[in-house]
């Protein structure tokens, strides 16, 4: 599946251009269905954006087991050296059915980009549910991820899986968006050619993201002759993800904006150089935004109609029509969780 999306073309126009459609697993109760505990559905302004551009697929654990909307709460409780999903009030432990339906539902995928999934909860929660012990009335002993976050995380290892509650920080949805995009656009990937446009194409990005990591990918490209379409696209795809499984640092954003300078310094004035230097030296000293740099290159990049930077995803990793004004400045590395 693709869309058309606007991007910048030959002397600062713009263009449509056909893209993959990422396919995303979302909890079904952010904008989609009136189906958590108590009825309700929470308003997602990422996933009501995301909707033309992305496949959803859309699962409600609680409900899709039968555990009904409205329904009594359940909590994660950990006894006896494991966890067990219990419907207090009732007394209900839905722990095989649940585990039946995640096993079901993930074997059913052939293909997933990324998960959104509900923060906190025992079943959708990825990172931030609290384990109870047993009985009523007691604090909670630990925290993790629920039943069906877990196995999401187990099903499909370096996929993009991000809460809508971490997804509302700048930085956080900057990076699970590039890793979307991105790996969907490597899926469509199938001849020796589009392999190697590819790597093209996302070279700044990668440079961005992992140096290491964009020597492995190079070397894979130029040896696939030798390893044959299928295991080249099969070990390319191991280390994209993990190339993009960390955001960039400040340093390795100045390296990449360095880099680009240097297609076209000669032809700058010098005013121009030393107004890039000092806004260079401003985000490294936490002055100024990514957002600045990243504009100001790029509108050298239109103007003088550089045609390798201009095709580069690092300036537009997904759809422009979801960028808001990212003001990304040296902040908390989120990356380790």
């Amino acid at each position: 599946m693709i869309y058309d999306t606007m991007v910048w073309a030959k002397g600062g126009s713009v263009e449509k251009r056909d893209h993959v459609k990422p396919v995303i697993v979302c909890s079904r109760c952010l904008g989609f269905e009136h189906c958590r505990f108590n009825g309700q559905m929470l308003a997602s302004g990422l996933v009501e954006a995301l909707k033309p551009f992305v496949r959803f697929i859309t699962p409600c654990p609680e409900k899709d087991i039968g555990l009904g909307v409205p329904r009594h709460p359940v909590r994660v409780v950990h006894q006896e050296g494991e966890n067990r999903l219990v419907q207090l009030v009732t007394g209900d432990d839905a722990t095989g059915r649940m585990n039946g339906f995640c096993r079901e539902f993930l074997q059913g995928i052939e293909e997933v980009h990324g998960f959104i999934l509900k923060s906190r909860s025992p079943s959708c929660g990825l990172f931030d549910v609290k384990y109870y012990p047993p009985g009523e009335k007691k604090p909670p002993v630990g925290k993790g991820s629920g039943f069906f976050g877990e196995a999401c995380l187990g099903a499909f290892p370096g996929a993009a899986a991000e809460d809508e509650a971490r997804l509302g920080n700048d930085r956080i949805r900057e990076h699970f968006l590039t890793r979307i995009f991105t790996a969907a656009e490597f899926s469509a990937v199938s001849t020796p050619a589009e392999l190697v446009a590819f790597q093209s194409r996302h070279k700044l990005l990668l440079m961005a993201y992992s140096q290491n990591e964009m020597r492995k990918l190079g070397r894979i490209t130029a040896h696939q002759s030798e390893t044959g379409m299928e295991a080249t696209l099969a070990k390319y795809r191991e280390h994209l993800l993990k190339a993009l499984e960390k955001g960039p640092s400040y340093r390795s954003h100045v390296n990449v904006l360095q880099h680009a300078f240097g297609y076209f310094s000669k032809d700058l004035s010098g005013g121009e150089k030393s107004f890039f230097m000092d806004n260079l030296e401003m985000y490294r000293e936490n002055r100024t935004s990514l957002t600045t740099l990243l504009n100001l290159v790029l509108s050298w990049v239109i103007r003088f109609d550089v045609d390798y930077l201009r095709d580069q995803s690092y300036f537009s990793p997904y759809p422009p029509e979801l960028r808001k004004q990212f003001d990304i400045y040296r902040t908390k590395d989120y990356w380790g969780r």
